[in-house]
């Protein structure tokens, strides 16, 4: 027998060696670890080569193989050992820990966790019905030395793992053991926090003493383990032993955190404790953590260790350890701040604590810090704060709202990208970040939530808040421009996104917004700042630059600023001056617009449109003047884009609902759209919408164009067919208007009542919309057979693609955003046809899904409608791709008398196709998803980069119209009380109307 073993054991170690050269084949590996597995499953002398691979006087590898060989069979044989065999392995797995292992220090730790293992497999299986002194063994076991005391630390972890964490027994085994734990949890806490004590005694001592560097680091291994078991305990243990003995853990804990080589490990023992939730009464005692000696504790720690996190003596100047031990502790914090939000004012009586400056110092402190993680991580703990009922009103966080508010002027200002050296923010960013982008999401989430605690400090601070904002503003104003040293795309001295001018008018502006848009929800007209608001719409709105980023800015205040202008009238017309030209703004220099300056005239637009909507009345006055200058710029057919005009459009077509006189208005829009309406209905345009041949000649989609010459002698047709399109909607949407019952009245804008009293309104633009209708389908029916083959065909070279999905819909689908460094690429002649298509595909599918929520009877009544919508929306339906098919918005307004006109005749039909439509496509996609599941390994090469990526973005297109298609379903055959979408819809319009899809 002992000759087998011997000989046994030479093979194992034999091929586990030859597991771990790396100069063995892979044949040879194989081999090897096929006769290591028969050997576990099939030898009946497993324990007996198992104990003895594992002595150790054999090289580590060997001893993990006997070690996990011994795991094995108690894993899987032990319900088949006799009871002398259990209790001779167990036996002999009690002297291996006892005296099987290296000291602590020479001990490799994969030995360690394999042996810890073993005894936790047998635990699982005897303890407490058959080893009922487990736990005193092991006390024993932890006083013959630091390497017994640390395995038996891994021990208890592994068993807590196993039992709560993972979970990894038969039910009743995991209640028994979990219930025997919970009876004899005072002891093992009193065992945990005893060896903790001694061993970081003996540490100490050792420390200090020259010579006894490796027993002092063996003591301070033992603290760390013991650490790591301690903190698999907190998180689940019931809370009142995290406060027994006047909550010795916890003062243990903070104390630790003055400890270099442990305070990371307390930290995260600490974050474990107070992150637990539970009953208000049991969470009391953690109040204790805001007492002086812990919060002095906290404080030393977050100052000793940001010093030592910046030592220049690591790689990339950041020691990471002390870095890891800052963001932990700034989590206990937050979660600190988060138990005394929740205790504080409720029915367990606490008050706020004596404490409160220390902490809120300590909490500033991070928020003040260059690192942008720990920056963000403290903004939902501020907002919390500042918005307490209780908190909020106390003296102490009234003044530390002033210091966040003055940490907030420097915080806002996108700084540390990875990528740059501009900063110590820059270091840390680079160890928290992999790219700019990761840095810009978690800056935005972090810019989010200080949005919303400084709104809240404007409940405690008003005049404070206001007195920040004004000092800021004036400061930059004052501040020359500083384009730091850079470029543009046009090569003039112009600011970049992240121009050091361009980042702090950025953060001033969001300031503001956030300031005064707070102070003007909450506070009387009586107590708003008017002063103080004009004076800096005064300073803004003179303050000239051309600078596209730079102006931005300055409209984005302009129109936070601007509800005070309803308090000084007579300034209003400087406001219109300044806005106006930033709807023609242009740069200097000859060329393509830059995304910046597109960004100015769009903004100055949308403040237009914003303007109209929310102060129309207010606006009325100026109402002749912005005509007048509207019809200047329209006389320049290349001066502005069609967004733009329809955009100027809407903004005149809002002050009119202020007419309160439908003859009035209607005559209006008649002339609005008197020049729209002429060159739709020619016999031109007629032939375009309604022959797809002559549609692509319109467009010019059947040239042949070379993309270096830039010339399109047909974009001139493509910018008057999207201008139309604009234009038709932007006046039917807003030119429906619904002024109080009073005034509706008397200006003879209600026409009768719904069933339920709901009043039916006239709409101005109605005549001139039915007009154009009959073009606007044949336009819809023309799109659809674009993707006919016929019609594709038609289609030259340069434009073969326009008909395929366009790139940013394409990252749209897949979660894809653009890069915040990246430079500007302008379009092709190509993208910039396959863009026209896609968003008059898209435009005129909004303007038929608003046309029964905007025009009521006068749309829903059309005679014939449903034949008419089949006839044109429905043709060619099966050409049309997954990407281009919308949802029949029309269906969600529809009255309930023209339910059986207009919707049956409707559904009936859709539904059919839909059903179809699905079918087929998801059955191609699981057929691919299959397929590529057989055959992965041959053709891998075949699923990479551009097919893998088509495939994916496929697939989430058919996902998210499977889900409109339940929507729909949803909407038409589920009773339920409908919104009322035509009452709230000036609420729910964007600023600029015609792209709010």
């Amino acid at each position: 027998m002992d000759e087998q073993m011997r000989d046994l054991c030479e093979k194992l170690i034999k091929a586990v060696n030859v597991m771990m050269d790396v100069e063995s084949s892979q044949t040879y590996r194989l081999e090897a670890l096929q006769f290591i597995e028969d050997f576990r499953e099939k030898s009946p002398l497993c324990v007996e080569c198992g104990l003895q691979l594992a002595d150790k006087s054999q090289t580590p590898v060997v001893r993990h193989l006997g070690l996990q060989i011994l795991e094995h069979v108690v894993k899987f044989r032990w319900n088949n050992m006799s009871q002398q065999e259990k209790l001779l392995l167990k036996n002999c797995t009690m002297n291996l820990l006892s005296e099987g292992t290296h000291p602590i220090l020479q001990e490799e730790s994969h030995v360690k966790d394999a042996l810890s293992r073993i005894v936790v497999e047998m635990i699982k299986r005897e303890w407490p019905q058959y080893w009922p002194d487990m736990l005193k063994e092991m006390e024993v076991l932890a006083a013959h030395g630091e390497a017994q005391t640390e395995l038996v630390m891994l021990v208890l972890l592994r068993l807590a793992e196993d039992v709560i964490t993972f979970q990894t027994l038969p039910t009743q085994r995991r209640r028994d053991i979990q219930q025997t734990l919970t009876q004899n949890m005072n002891s093992i806490f009193n065992f945990l926090l005893s060896i903790l004590q001694l061993h970081l005694n003996h540490f100490h001592r050792a420390k200090c003493v020259v010579g006894l560097e490796l027993m002092a680091r063996g003591h301070l291994r033992v603290c760390v383990s013991t650490l790591s078991t301690l903190a698999g305990f907190i998180d689940w243990v019931a809370l009142p032993h995290l406060s027994s003995e006047n909550c010795a853990l916890l003062e243990i804990l903070c104390l630790l955190l003055s400890e270099p080589e442990l305070q990371l490990e307390a930290a995260e023992c600490l974050l474990i404790a107070c992150s637990r939730k539970g009953k208000l009464e049991e969470r009391k005692p953690f109040m204790v953590l805001f007492e002086e000696v812990a919060m002095n504790c906290i404080l030393s720690a977050a100052q000793s260790a940001d010093d030592a996190a910046l030592s220049t003596q690591s790689p990339g100047g950041i020691d990471e350890r002390r870095y890891t031990f800052l963001k932990r502790l700034c989590q206990v914090l937050c979660a600190l701040g988060a138990q005394v939000c929740s205790l504080v004012g409720s029915n367990v009586d606490v008050q706020v604590p004596v404490n409160m400056n220390k902490y809120l110092e300590a909490l500033l402190s991070f928020t003040t810090h260059p690192s942008q993680f720990l920056k963000a991580s403290t903004q939902m703990t501020w907002g919390n704060i500042f918005r307490h009922e209780i908190l909020s009103k106390d003296p102490v966080v009234s003044q530390t709202a002033i210091r966040f508010l003055t940490a907030s002027r420097s915080n806002l200002v996108k700084t540390g990208f990875p990528s740059k050296n501009d900063g110590p923010a820059c270091d840390f960013s680079r160890v928290d970040f992999d790219s700019d982008e990761d840095f810009n999401y978690c800056f935005n989430s972090s810019k989010a939530q200080q949005g919303i605690a400084i709104r809240m400090t404007c409940n405690i601070v008003p005049v404070e808040a206001v007195q920040i904002a004004r000092e800021w503003m004036q400061h930059q104003i004052n501040t020359p421009i500083d384009t730091g040293g850079s470029t543009s795309e046009t090569e003039r001295a112009l600011c970049t996104p992240l121009s050091p001018s361009v980042v702090h008018w950025e953060a001033m502006t969001f300031f503001i917004e956030s300031v005064f848009g707070q102070l003007l929800k909450i506070l009387d007209k009586e107590k708003l700042p008017i002063d103080v608001g004009m004076e800096l719409l005064q300073m803004v709105v003179n303050y000239e630059t051309r600078d596209p980023l730079i102006l931005s800015s300055v409209l984005t205040i302009i129109s936070t600023l601007f509800p005070f202008v309803t308090h000084r009238p007579h300034f209003l017309p400087q406001v219109i001056f300044k806005i106006f030209p930033a709807v023609t703004f242009e740069e200097e220099c000859k060329g393509p617009r830059t995304r910046a300056v597109k960004n100015v005239r769009r903004h100055a637009c949308s403040s237009l449109v914003r303007f109209c909507r929310d102060f129309s009345e207010l606006m009325l006055p100026c109402f002749s003047v912005m005509y007048e200058q509207t019809k200047s710029l329209f006389s320049n057919e290349s001066l502005l884009t069609p967004l733009e005009k329809c955009a100027l459009t809407e903004a005149l077509i809002l002050i009119s609902n202020q007419f309160k006189d439908y003859q009035r208005q209607k005559a209006f829009v008649e002339e609005l759209m008197a020049p729209v309406r002429a060159q739709w209905l020619s016999e031109e345009m007629k032939c375009v919408f309604w022959d797809p041949a002559c549609f692509v000649a319109h467009i010019g989609a059947d040239q042949e164009i070379n993309a270096t010459d830039g010339e399109d002698p047909r974009a001139i047709n493509r910018s008057r067919i999207s201008y139309y399109v604009y234009t038709i909607l932007g006046v039917m949407k807003r030119a429906c208007g619904q002024p109080p019952p009073d005034q509706a009245t008397a200006g003879d804008v209600v026409v009768g009542s719904e069933s339920d009293g709901t009043p039916i309104y006239k709409n101005p633009s109605a005549d001139s919309i039915q007009a154009v209708l009959p073009n606007f389908l044949a336009l819809l029916r023309t799109l659809n057979s674009l993707f006919l083959p016929q019609n594709v065909a038609l289609l030259s070279k340069t434009f073969s693609r326009a008909n395929e999905i366009t790139e940013v819909e394409k990252n749209g689908v897949l979660g894809i955003f653009r890069p915040v460094l990246e430079s500007v690429v302008y379009r092709n002649i190509s993208e910039r046809m396959q863009g026209f298509l896609a968003t008059l595909y898209e435009s005129c599918y909004h303007l038929l899904g608003n046309a029964g929520p905007s025009l009521h009877q006068d749309f829903y009544g059309i005679e014939g409608l449903a034949e008419q919508i089949i006839g044109s929306v429905f043709i060619n339906l099966d050409s049309v791709p997954d990407y281009r098919l919308r949802p029949l918005q029309l269906v969600m307004s529809c009255p309930p008398q023209y339910h059986q006109s207009l919707l049956c005749p409707l559904l009936a039909p859709l539904f059919s196709f839909l059903l179809q439509r699905l079918n087929v496509r998801w059955h191609i996609i699981n057929q691919r998803t299959s397929q590529c599941g057989l055959g992965e390994e041959e053709e891998e090469e075949a699923y990479e980069e551009n097919h893998v990526t088509q495939e994916m973005v496929e697939e989430q297109i058919l996902r998210q119209l499977t889900r409109e298609v339940m929507d729909l379903l949803s909407a038409t055959c589920i009773t339920r009380k409908l919104p009322e979408l035509a009452g709230n819809r000036e609420e729910a319009d964007g600023e600029f109307g015609i792209v709010s899809f």
